[in-house]
């Protein structure tokens, strides 16, 4: 940059040339430390339980993807992403659902509110339709309303993903809604279920992955051991359906 500048090269294009820098130093830096990470951190197969045959009821299981509404194509990229993870992965005791909130924002509703929810609503219900058999709803959208957050000093979802997800185990556990303002799907089908995590969990839209994954959280030496004293989970899969 210095040999730049005294060559000449000044304003924007010296500012232009510096941002170039930074973006190719920082692509080198995370490619150093994936590397890094490859040659130094041994991968450990873990047990599994062959859940070839499909996945048993003691371990159904909902996928949510914990996400905001930003806009329409957003709301429509969601859906589709979803109907994707379904169709790689087919299982009767396998569910998919959205986890959601609305922006950041100053008031507790915007004008582009309602017409976000209506469509994301609408399209969970079309894929319940497009994809309904002899089994219950398979899609489902869980929405909650903004709330006053006196430290930010916004409306917002509360404790944003974490937030989600606990109220959403919140719901799984006593059947209450409160904490949502809009529910879509049948929930009668979800009792018992566990909660896994997309977003946080990575689940490959690859055919059948979530079938294997699943038998790896459900084998005895995978699961997850909570400690009463320090009020976490301490050992094993640490999933968001354990107490926290």
């Amino acid at each position: 940059m210095l040999r730049a500048h005294d060559g000449g090269l000044q304003g924007w294009r010296l500012a232009l040339l510096g941002a170039l820098v930074a973006l190719c130093a920082s692509h080198l830096s995370v490619a150093v430390v994936n590397w890094l990470a490859t040659l130094l951190a041994t991968p450990h197969l873990l047990p599994r339980m062959d859940f070839s045959g499909g996945i048993p009821n003691e371990s159904r299981t909902l996928a949510v993807v914990p996400a905001m509404l930003l806009s329409a194509p957003h709301v429509e990229e969601l859906v589709e992403a979803i109907e994707v993870r379904f169709l790689a992965n087919r299982d009767d005791n396998l569910y998919f659902g959205l986890l959601t909130d609305f922006r950041d924002a100053s008031e507790e509703t915007t004008p582009e509110d309602e017409p976000l929810l209506h469509l994301a609503q609408q399209r969970i219900q079309e894929l319940n339709e497009k994809y309904r058999g002899a089994r219950s709803d398979v899609f489902f959208l869980f929405h909650r309303p903004r709330r006053w957050n006196p430290g930010e000093r916004l409306w917002m979802g509360y404790e944003r993903k974490r937030g989600k997800l606990s109220d959403l185990n919140s719901l799984l556990l006593s059947g209450s809604t409160d904490r949502f303002s809009l529910v879509a799907g049948e929930t009668t089908a979800l009792r018992g279920v566990k909660v896994r995590d997309h977003a946080r969990r990575g689940y490959p839209a690859t055919r059948d992955a979530a079938r294997h994954l699943v038998g790896s959280m459900a084998h005895p030496l995978n699961r997850a051991r909570y400690d009463e004293n320090q009020q976490r989970v301490c050992e094993g899969y640490g999933t968001s359906g354990s107490p926290r």
